[in-house]
């Protein structure tokens, strides 16, 4: 069985998408990708990639918790940066966020975010 989560403390699917910000299921919980919206906004949070993974480790925390889960509890992440140029920036900025036993991880460089985003990640965490 799953579990749709949807919480208003993180921006809705993007452009009304067919997609659940989290779906809960066998005890982890599957955290859609996402990109430095704040809830309800429609452009991205303006800065450089530090300040764009801030907010998206807000959007993912909020998700997590509205999840029973936290981001000490992520397992795996799979994080899209725009240009492999922002890695160190948004590597610094992760590792600030995941604990001190940091997930299982892959990080990939792509010709396009959502926005115009510079990083989108997702993630998967142990449920309670």
């Amino acid at each position: 069985m799953k579990e749709p989560i949807r919480t208003d403390a993180a921006p809705a699917p993007f452009q009304g998408a067919p997609y659940s910000q989290a779906i809960k299921a066998n005890g982890f919980v599957y955290v859609s990708g996402q990109v430095a919206l704040k809830p309800g906004a429609q452009e991205l949070v303006p800065g450089n990639i530090a300040e764009q993974t801030e907010q998206v480790f807000a959007n993912l925390s909020a998700i997590l918790d509205a999840a029973g889960s936290s981001l000490e509890r992520i397992v795996k992440t799979t994080v899209f940066l725009q240009s492999f140029d922002d890695f160190a920036g948004m590597n610094e900025v992760y590792a600030r966020h995941v604990g001190s036993v940091p997930p299982a991880r892959s990080t990939f460089q792509v010709v396009k975010l959502p926005s115009g985003a510079l990083v989108e990640i997702e993630a998967v965490a142990l449920a309670d």
